[in-house]
């Protein structure tokens, strides 16, 4: 037996309070649904001083800053649309350039096949 009563006898723990800290439980019904509803709104975020929207799977720009800004997406356009006309024109010359190595390499092989016969057949003759 401990000589100053039980060594371990830890004190009761005070129930916690079980009301909410949130005020939304006191809304009515429409205040809430407005308040905690599905409807978000369309998303929108603020980049280099531009505004953009997502609307239909896309994000779309409601409003450019200055005029340079517009300038330059037209530059970049503009460029974009060459580089796409250019790789368009290199895949057309590397898919010329496959057919005519196809065509090389099934001519090489018939010439193959024709040098090996002349030399069976003139194996055979000898």
């Amino acid at each position: 037996m401990p000589l100053f009563g039980n060594t371990f006898s830890p004190k009761k723990t005070p129930p916690r309070k079980s009301a909410s800290l949130s005020n939304l439980h006191s809304l009515d019904r429409s205040t809430r649904e407005i308040e905690l509803g599905l409807d978000y709104g369309t998303p929108v975020m603020t980049l280099t001083g531009q505004s953009l929207k997502f609307d239909n799977g896309q994000w779309i720009t409601e409003s450019l800053g200055d005029t340079l800004d517009s300038r330059e997406v037209k530059r970049l356009r503009k460029r974009n649309q060459q580089l796409e006309e250019e790789n368009n024109l290199l895949q057309l010359k590397v898919d010329l350039l496959l057919d005519m190595l196809s065509e090389a390499a099934a001519e090489s092989h018939l010439m193959e096949k024709e040098l090996e016969a002349l030399k069976n057949y003139s194996q055979r003759r000898k």
